[in-house]
């Protein structure tokens, strides 16, 4: 059979062919690949919790860590399912910023209505991405070339646009959304020492948790009915409980500060739209045969050229849909904007597990490796490090994160491209 079932494989948990014959599917299995990631996402919020005397912990903290890099985490989410097909997007700075330049003038110029400037802008991401995607798939330009051109032309469409000058501001709707946060709507309920805390956040959270009980409850009855192996009972229970603890302390802290902010709601449903597709639809599906092995897709009836048309048409949506956020941010389109946003979100992709072959990866492992950058930016502005510094752990943390691919890979014994 192709490589291209391994591939998938290898981007779950672990799910395979069934166990041997006369030997029960309940035992514990370790991705390294996959969990490597969270331990070392769970070591570096230790360590610079210790060397900022708990602050980075804080809840104001904690909120700006996300607020603040929301676009990436947008940005990721796209940058991850291109990275699994094989491709990959060097533009999307520049299209968060003419993207961010054509809200601007809709909203702030010519007075359109917020909503459909929203649709117009997320439209003209899309047409964008299909400008790229027709090179890349129909044309047979490599996505590095296409997409460095790209960054070229867009960057120069938006001095254009915005006349080397920046415009502003921006709807309160849309600041609301990129900076707001959602209301006291039930008021608050007493921590105890902790003091008062928002209850439709925090009912929010608790939703959230069962939510991720019953879908990977649901996960291991499938498997076990496909006589796929799985953790023992205790330790699925264990890893449940762990993420459970995060998703709630995150969620405390969140309503203790202002609520949840209204961009992270923005981003849970983005999170959970794109999971579904990758691992449950057959669109997803077909994202990971044409990175694991373009030549068996080909051979099994996948429209390989339609799959990677639409991924970029989807990375185009996603770098408009950042480009609103950011730009409400800063309350104006600048022409700077979106500088170097490329280089961070490919980090959060292979930071979170993606291989650099393709065929491996997922959604929420973008999420993480972009929350580790984040947690790095943040940590060493706390303790005041000079900005080099940062660049220079930041680079450390990447180059570590796709040695790690290599050394996983050589130990599998898969091969590996030079």
């Amino acid at each position: 059979m192709s490589s291209t079932a391994p591939a998938v494989a290898r981007s779950g948990n672990g799910a395979g062919s069934g166990p041997p014959n006369g030997r029960s599917p309940v035992r514990l299995t370790v991705n390294v690949r996959q969990s490597g990631i969270y331990i070392a996402f769970a070591l570096i919020v230790a360590l610079f919790t210790v060397l900022t005397g708990g602050d980075l912990l804080q809840p104001q903290n904690i909120s700006n860590i996300i607020v603040q890099n929301s676009y990436i985490l947008i940005l990721a989410i796209g940058m991850i399912l291109v990275i699994i097909s094989g491709h990959i997007d060097l533009s999307v700075g520049s299209v968060v910023a003419v993207t961010g330049a054509v809200a601007a003038v809709l909203m702030v110029n010519h007075d359109v209505a917020w909503p459909l400037a929203l649709l117009l802008t997320l439209g003209a991401g899309a047409l964008i991405g299909a400008w790229q995607g027709y090179w890349i798939a129909y044309f047979g330009i490599p996505s590095f070339i296409v997409t460095l051109a790209g960054m070229l032309l867009f960057r120069a469409l938006t001095l254009t646009v915005l006349g080397n000058q920046g415009i502003g501001p921006f709807p309160d709707e849309i600041r609301t959304l990129s900076n707001g946060f959602t209301g006291g709507y039930l008021g608050n309920v007493g921590l105890g020492a902790l003091g008062g805390a928002d209850l439709v956040s925090l009912l929010a959270g608790i939703a959230a948790v069962a939510g991720l009980a019953v879908a990977q409850w649901r996960t291991r009855k499938a498997r076990l009915g496909y006589k796929q192996t799985v953790d023992p009972m205790p330790v699925f229970l264990l890893k449940i409980a762990a993420a459970g603890a995060l998703i709630m302390a995150v969620t405390m802290q969140l309503a203790r500060f202002r609520n949840l902010p209204w961009v992270l709601v923005l981003l849970a449903a983005l999170v959970l739209g794109y999971s579904l597709l990758t691992n449950r639809a057959v669109f997803g599906r077909r994202i990971y045969a044409v990175g694991g092995n373009l030549q068996a897709a080909t051979l099994s009836g996948v429209k390989v050229k339609s799959v990677v048309f639409w991924i970029f048409v989807n990375m185009g949506v996603l770098s408009a849909l950042a480009g609103v956020i950011f730009a409400g941010r800063l309350n104006q389109a600048g022409p700077t904007a979106g500088n170097a946003f490329e280089l961070d979100a490919i980090a959060a992709a292979f930071i979170g597990g993606a291989a650099v072959q393709g065929g491996v990866g997922k959604v929420v492992g973008a999420i993480t490796g972009g929350l580790i950058m984040g947690v790095i930016n943040n940590g060493m502005s706390l303790i005041g490090a000079p900005s080099e510094r940062v660049m220079l752990v930041k680079g450390i943390v990447l180059l570590a994160a796709v040695a790690f691919d290599v050394w996983t890979k050589r130990r599998s014994g898969a091969p590996i491209l030079r």
